[in-house]
């Protein structure tokens, strides 16, 4: 068996006709990239690639001169040797990582097909048939709805500061059997003493995790986090490879690490991080923020695999495109999702759809609200920046300051 061609589908995720003006267009940056690994004997594979998928899709195009005539079923090796020819053009980060994790997502999808196995079985058999997920609330009446669908935990993201008071609502309206999560993503992202008083009153909400308090990049800020704040810590959705997350683990500056499944470096990648975690007690919730479907079922083979599972995001309402580009449809049942058995992934494209959807940007300049920076700054585009109001914005309200 030899590959005889890489086919990728982009698409935006989006407005569309009979939408109002401006639903659903996730400030135009949200694209989907999917991918098919064609071979001489008409099996074929699919992924997905996250991360810059308008940009991931020219890599894969290149990367794909290495890939022709190669036997598909060589998926370690083949990765090695993209991974390699990668090499010269820097560290690896988003667009690499992305190609790399969709070309080795369809390796795994022929193999699968090939041996009449789905994938999880494949990587050493299921601990699990169902996997826990979560939800996304910016409201209690989402995370109302959330718990009426079943669901038992729920996530509340901020760009910029993160309101507490909105936290304490949500988690007054899922209660205390529930779980609540906090993202204090930016940008504006928080200062390091900022990120650890909100942190502080945070403590008094039993979350199940606190994500991304302060910038990627500063892994000294978030060990200050780490020991100052009595709440478990999440990161590494921006990181790719078992390189990218080393730190994160040896320096144990986390409780639970956030692979992407789209641009982790693939699924043999994601299992070598789940191992390395394993051996500090950290677990897995893999990030899945910006993904499609696809990406979907391959983190569902993959958290089926390890030991150390804590739940998958999922964004199940979004966009609902979402349920019109595969087939079949993942559907959460009792706040959790079926292992598929189908051989491979257990999943496939529907091209005539993506086609409906073509690529036009694939950036989002801004947030989508002044509230993410102080007041008056909201047009300087700073990547941090402390908070003011420090009193106001930085505690809980209580019923003395009401």
């Amino acid at each position: 068996m030899k590959i005889t061609d890489i086919k990728t589908f982009l698409m935006q995720v989006g407005s569309r006709p009979g939408m109002p003006a401006g639903a659903g267009s996730f400030r135009g940056s949200r694209n989907w990239l999917f991918l098919k690994v064609e071979t001489d004997e008409g099996v074929y594979g699919i992924g997905e690639c996250s991360g810059w998928p308008r940009v991931i899709e020219r890599a894969v195009q290149d990367l794909a001169s290495i890939l022709i005539g190669e036997d598909p079923r060589d998926i370690d090796r083949l990765w090695h040797r993209l991974y390699v020819g990668t090499m010269g053009h820097g560290i690896t980060g988003t667009v690499g990582g992305g190609a790399l994790t969709g070309i080795e997502m369809a390796l795994w999808d022929i193999k699968g097909k090939v041996l009449g196995q789905p994938v999880w079985n494949l990587l050493g058999g299921k601990f699990r048939d169902t996997i826990p997920v979560y939800g996304h609330a910016k409201s209690p009446e989402r995370a109302r709805e959330l718990m009426e669908r079943g669901y038992s935990a729920v996530k509340v993201g901020f760009t910029g500061g993160v309101d507490l008071d909105l936290v304490a609502a949500i988690r007054e309206t899922v209660g205390s059997e529930a779980d609540v999560m906090v993202d204090a993503h930016g940008p504006s992202w928080m200062t390091p003493a900022d990120a650890i008083a909100v942190g502080r009153e945070l403590e008094k909400l039993d979350l199940l995790f606190y994500e991304d308090p302060v910038a990627p990049e500063n892994l000294d800020a978030l060990e200050r986090v780490r020991d100052a704040v009595d709440i478990p810590l999440a990161a590494g959705e921006r990181v790719s490879t078992i390189w990218g997350i080393r730190p994160y683990v040896e320096r144990d500056l986390v409780d639970v690490i956030q692979p992407d499944t789209g641009r982790a470096g693939g699924l043999t990648q994601m299992r070598k991080m789940a191992a390395m975690a394993e051996s500090h007690y950290i677990t897995m919730a893999p990030h899945s923020g910006s993904l499609g479907p696809v990406a979907e079922f391959a983190a569902l083979h993959v958290m089926a695999t390890i030991p150390n599972v804590l739940m998958l995001e999922r964004v199940e309402i979004d966009w609902q495109g979402r349920y019109e580009v595969v087939t079949p449809v993942l559907k959460a049942e009792n706040g959790a999702l079926p292992v598929p058995d189908a051989p491979g992934l257990g999943v496939e494209l529907v091209e005539e759809e993506i086609e409906k959807y073509p690529s036009q940007r694939n950036v989002a300049d801004m947030p989508d609200n002044e509230n993410a920076y102080e007041p008056g700054t909201f047009g300087e585009c700073v990547y941090f920046q402390p908070r003011l109001r420090r009193r106001s914005r930085l505690r809980l309200k209580r019923s003395d300051e009401a």
